[in-house]
């Protein structure tokens, strides 16, 4: 354990995933620093692109969000002009979401960034090691956590 690290985290999951999780987002913040974007902002305009004019209540989902989480995350990119949303045209309830071209050229570039910071990861860490995690990270955003409304009780509470 670091020397800086509090002898409390290391029971805690959700304390150890958090420390962790802020750790790797500031140096991919770092790196992509230059294309004026953080890692979500890239990863969230990545997903879009390759996810082929997505609904915006699918991306949601697959990003484990709440549409209203969505929105407020894609609005500077909208306003930047990076994306653009639209009525899906067989449904005009549904919302999708899609690159525009200058947020084409913004990805190609934020990308870049995005492999550097990737390869320093996967050189400190082990590719083999990097993959396991993204394999573990994602068998874990899959699992249910809903608790049955009678666990929610506190214990000793009526």
């Amino acid at each position: 354990m670091p020397k800086d690290a509090l002898p409390g985290l290391n029971l805690c999951n959700n304390a150890m995933l958090r420390r962790a999780t802020r750790k790797l987002g500031q140096f991919y913040d770092d790196v992509l620093a230059p294309s004026g974007l953080k890692a979500t902002q890239q990863g969230l305009l990545y997903q879009i692109h390759v996810g082929n004019e997505p609904a915006m209540g699918a991306l949601a989902a697959a990003l484990v969000m709440d549409l209203s989480a969505l929105g407020h995350t894609l609005k500077p990119l909208i306003r930047d002009g990076y994306l653009e949303t639209f009525a899906d045209k067989d449904d005009r309830r549904i919302k999708r979401v899609r690159l525009t071209p200058l947020g084409r050229v913004k990805l190609d570039e934020a990308v870049k960034l995005w492999e550097v910071a990737q390869r320093r990861f996967e050189d400190l860490v082990g590719k083999e090691q990097a993959a396991k995690l993204r394999e573990v990270l994602d068998g874990i955003a899959a699992l249910d956590f809903d608790l049955p409304s009678a666990s929610r009780a506190i214990p000793g509470k009526v």
